[in-house]
């Protein structure tokens, strides 16, 4: 008789919890927003050797156009791509370099990123090949320092995600506003 009572209120419970979830406010969902892209031309790898965390390769960053609905400008020759290949073969990314807008505002970008794909297809990236970017997945969350007071400064408080093709001589990425 104890056990039939206790599996009773044990049901109420749990029903309980499943009207109370039903009804609960769900937190309102991330969008997303086309920004920009940025085909940024990249110069041969340096290859440093092997580090404390991996492979490290500076990638040199030559310049490119940027264009979009809410950007338009270009990548101004300068900046780099720090890599490193991980134990697991997965790539670390951080790049740093510098965006000019059409009317001439400079802005600081700071896009941090993984790079991952099976071992053979890697392999043929880091030969220069040209891969599928099917083959590759390649996201990043970016940071943007525009100058205080201008159209720009938007930026400054908002998060960007991107996804990255590669190809031989540049990487296009294509940046996301998140809402």
């Amino acid at each position: 008789m104890k056990m039939n009572t206790w599996l009773k209120a044990a049901a109420i419970v749990v029903a309980a919890q499943a009207v109370a979830a039903a009804g609960a406010d769900q937190p309102p969902p991330l969008h997303t927003e086309f920004a920009f892209e940025a085909r940024v031309k990249v110069d041969k790898p340096m290859v440093i050797g092997e580090s404390s965390h991996g492979l490290r390769r500076i990638v040199p960053i030559l310049g490119g156009p940027v264009d979009g609905p809410l950007l338009k400008g270009s990548v101004v020759t300068g900046g780099a791509d720090w890599q490193y290949v991980r134990p697991d073969g997965a790539w670390e990314l951080q790049a740093k370099y510098t965006l000019q807008t059409e009317d001439g505002v400079l802005i600081l970008v700071e896009n941090r990123g993984v790079r991952y794909g099976k071992p053979e297809v890697m392999e043929r990236l880091a030969k220069g090949e040209k891969v599928d970017a099917s083959q590759i997945y390649c996201r990043t969350v970016a940071t943007f320092e525009a100058p205080r007071g201008s159209k720009y400064e938007w930026m400054n408080h908002t998060l960007f995600v991107g996804s990255v093709e590669r190809l031989p001589d540049a990487a296009i990425v294509r940046f996301y506003k998140v809402d």
